[in-house]
């Protein structure tokens, strides 16, 4: 939440520019997460605060038990090198996945996940988690509107029952024009979305992380009938800056 305040200060200098604090929660199902996006939410919200304060404790707690997994394995890692290149911010295992590249462990990135810290890999630790309803409710209680993130990324769960259970708690929208996302799984989401009475949204998803790692940032373009859906459930009036 730490950095909303600044970056809504810096939106200011770009006139005509609406700027839409959000907020993506990760919660946990059995052989999967699933990611809970929250636009226009209240950022001062005591309890969101308390819970992400709660949950970020987690992630910190869950990235030494991993270090301590891979010096075990025979990689050590600076503990000290990850915070820096986690720069301040949410620190999870891509900064991890990070060191182990700058140290010649792994390729990339991506090699880091599928050969030691994504789920089921030897240096995988669980951590404390919220359920996917739970991560809605969150959002609705702080006063925002909860979307469904890389909804074709969440494990082995059938997408439509879970989208459906997540729109009964409060759901509004699900990621469609995604990232990497072909053509034809673009089509699919829309068609999902609309038979769910979901508003069909996206992003490109950017941590600017390793290169060839993420989807350009503003690489991906949304309708802006969708964009303009998803503004009119918004209860307060909205000025651009």
């Amino acid at each position: 939440m730490a950095g909303i305040p600044p970056a809504q200060e810096e939106a200011k200098n770009f006139p005509g520019l609406l700027f839409i604090p959000g907020v993506e929660v990760a919660t946990l199902v059995p052989d999967g997460e699933v990611h809970i996006l929250g636009y226009f939410f209240d950022p001062s919200h005591p309890t969101l605060i308390s819970t992400l304060e709660r949950l970020q404790h987690s992630r910190v707690e869950r990235a030494r038990k991993i270090v301590e997994k891979l010096k075990a394995l025979g990689l050590p890692l600076s503990w000290e090198r990850i915070l820096e290149l986690s720069g301040g911010d949410s620190l999870g295992r891509p900064h991890i996945a990070q060191a182990m590249a700058e140290k010649g462990y792994v390729p990339d990135l991506r090699q880091a996940f599928l050969q030691y810290i994504g789920r089921g890999k030897p240096a995988y630790v669980e951590r404390d988690h919220l359920s996917p309803e739970e991560g809605v409710r969150l959002i609705r209680i702080a006063g925002g509107l909860p979307v469904l993130a890389h909804p074709l990324d969440i494990g082995a769960l059938p997408l439509e029952p879970i989208a459906r259970r997540l729109k009964r708690v409060g759901l509004v929208g699900m990621e469609a024009y995604y990232g990497d996302y072909t053509p034809e799984k673009v089509q699919y989401l829309v068609g999902l979305a609309r038979k769910l009475g979901l508003i069909p949204l996206g992003g490109s998803d950017y941590h600017g992380l390793e290169k060839g790692m993420d989807t350009p940032l503003g690489s991906v373009d949304i309708p802006r009938e969708a964009v303009d859906r998803l503004l009119a459930l918004v209860p307060r009036p909205l000025t651009a800056r």
